[in-house]
């Protein structure tokens, strides 16, 4: 623990608030919330903890604190801090699920659609549907049985819809706003759980049509009744009470917890929602945590009611969400919340195996990178391979791992600008000066380590730019391949040495897994740049033919052998004057001979 840490401990006020940990480049790794912040915040940096607050622990820089007046000011000053700095150890803010609702819009003509944003627009919402299969199925229905506008901007004619009477026309016909009342009240209806007494009415025209030997009417009918049957019951009836709830249960684990989520909609109990994360703060805690963020940054839909296990603070969830929050002590409803918290452990034991494996293949290889080379864990990997053909178009390349996962937002490709021929370590050092330099000039975070595809000339070219032109003390590593282009070793150190590793261990697969990426990204880069660069300079010199003649005939062609062998009329087929079709094929013509 460093100075400036134990100094701030001994100053924590016991008081509720937030704290933000900090790691050595001033980025929010972890946010949390407390009562007592005196007490939170020293137990990361005291006692015994498992290995995944271990890992938090040993990147905390420093910390800063917010007091707040409650803890449920805490609580909400703690999920829009989350949402503010997206720190990487808040992951289960991460997995930001939206589902879709069936919506009425508020418009004089309204539309019945699908959406993913809840507004206050004055327009119906029905929802969520976790499946979003059935979210437009049960559209497809309505739009069957009630015929509202389809269109987003209303046309000048009548459409297919109006033909198969799925729209009443308003673009053509007057449409009252008490029909639309009906209709949208009809629908609203269905959507609240009327849907049998639809299917009685359904069954009774159904016989009509039948005793009136109109078939084919009839038909429509037994389908749309069919159409119901399989949308709308596919559940059974799980309460009776019609109500909308969701249903919250959660098991924990090793540093890990599983939340789930019952949807009930008129009683029934539609889809479920599994999130599966680390926590790093007390249990019930973190589940009413999630719960806030759930409905208040998820943008789920709220119930009339939730329902949460015995020891949840429901009068915290109560005040900040604004809906009835029950723990029910016997019945269905107590049944239903023990079914959650069964199929949370259920689904956590499932999941552990697959983590530990995830986990062994990230995390822990980075940690075992950084103790053989006898360094800081190196959190952040950024890796960098040339790539051109006997000094033709060079260019380089660099992808980014956090974590011993790719970042491919972060990865970069370069031109090589100022190297003549093919000169690997003049490339390098260009390359590494042009990265390294907009890194400190624009203040983006430095990598804890850096790997260039190569032996020791490219090492010691990276080396001289980074402390001797720019002043940066990073570890660099070297990688070589054998015959085969496979990793062979790892180098390391000055003058540079190869590091042992066994090849059969997590680190040594993170680090061909590295060297593989960076070259496949490299190599499909120049592919492109040689391409392009191949295409321009046997037509650049072609009088009457421009960047959108060039993409023309290149989508057309495919390639310039297919150009050369082809005749005048297929120039001219794709409006290509013939003048110009003559001088493409005697330009190609001469550049062949």
């Amino acid at each position: 623990m460093n100075k400036k840490i134990q100094d701030k401990l001994a100053v924590l006020p016991d008081q509720p608030g937030c704290y933000l940990m900090k790691n050595k480049h001033e980025e929010v790794i972890y946010v949390g919330k407390s009562k007592k912040l005196k007490n939170r915040v020293r137990s990361y940096f005291t006692g015994a903890h498992d290995a995944k607050t271990q890992r938090l622990v040993q990147e905390i820089d420093h910390f800063e604190y917010i007091v707040t007046s409650s803890e449920i000011e805490a609580l909400i000053l703690e999920m829009n801090l989350i949402k503010k700095y997206d720190p990487k150890y808040n992951v289960l803010l991460k997995d930001d699920k939206s589902y879709p609702y069936i919506k009425i819009t508020a418009e004089k003509q309204p539309r019945l659609i699908i959406t993913r944003q809840v507004k206050k627009d004055k327009g119906k919402y029905f929802g969520p549907y976790p499946n979003v299969y059935a979210a437009r199925e049960t559209k497809k229905l309505l739009d069957r049985l009630y015929p509202l506008r389809k269109c987003n901007k209303m046309p000048d004619r009548v459409c297919l819809y109006y033909h198969i009477h799925q729209c009443l026309g308003p673009c053509e016909y007057t449409v009252t706003d008490e029909t639309n009342a009906e209709i949208v009240q009809n629908i609203t209806k269905f959507l609240s759980g009327g849907h049998q007494d639809i299917k009685k009415d359904l069954k009774k025209k159904m016989q009509d049509a039948s005793e009136q030997l109109e078939f084919e009417r009839a038909k429509e009918y037994r389908d749309l009744i069919q159409h119901i049957e399989s949308v709308m019951e596919k559940q059974k009836m799980t309460l009776n009470d019609q109500q909308d709830r969701d249903i919250f249960g959660y098991s924990y684990d090793k540093g890990w917890m599983c939340i789930q989520v019952f949807f009930i909609r008129q009683g029934k109990l539609i889809e479920r929602d599994v999130a599966l994360f680390p926590f790093f703060d007390e249990p019930a805690e973190t589940f009413v945590s999630y719960i806030g963020r759930f409905y208040l940054h998820q943008n789920h839909l709220k119930p009339k009611e939730i329902l949460v296990p015995l020891g949840t603070d429901k009068d915290l969830l109560e005040d900040l969400l604004k809906i009835h929050v029950k723990t029910p002590m016997r019945g269905r409803k107590k049944e239903l919340v023990e079914l959650s918290m069964k199929n949370a452990k259920i689904a956590l034991k499932e999941k552990f195996s697959m983590i530990e494996q995830d986990e062994e293949r990230t995390i822990k290889a980075v940690e075992g990178l950084g103790e053989l080379l006898n360094v800081e864990i190196p959190h952040r990997i950024e890796a960098f391979d040339n790539s051109n053909i006997q000094g033709t178009d060079p260019v380089s390349a660099m992808v980014v791992f956090i974590d011993g996962r790719p970042n491919k937002k972060e990865y970069r490709k370069y031109k090589i600008r100022d190297v003549e021929g093919p000169d690997d370590y003049e490339t390098m050092r260009e390359v590494i000066r042009r990265r390294y330099k907009r890194v400190i000039k624009e203040k983006l975070p430095l990598p804890d380590l850096i790997l260039v595809d190569g032996g020791k000339g490219q090492m010691s070219a990276a080396i001289d730019v980074l402390e001797n032109e720019l002043g940066l003390d990073i570890p660099l590593c070297g990688l070589a391949k054998d015959e085969k282009h496979r990793t062979s070793e790892l180098l390391y150190g000055d003058p540079p040495e190869m590091v042992e590793m066994n090849r059969q261990s997590q680190p040594f697969y993170l680090i061909q897994r590295i060297q593989d990426e960076v070259h496949r990204f490299a190599i499909s880069f120049h592919r492109q740049v040689r391409g392009k660069s191949s295409f321009q300079s046997k037509l650049d010199e072609v009088e009457g033919v421009g960047q959108k003649r060039k993409r023309l005939l290149l989508r057309h062609f495919k390639s310039i052998e297919d150009m050369k062998e082809a005749d005048i009329e297929e120039f001219t087929k794709l409006g290509i004057p013939i003048p110009v079709a003559n001088k493409i094929v005697e330009t190609l013509n001469k550049e062949e001979e």
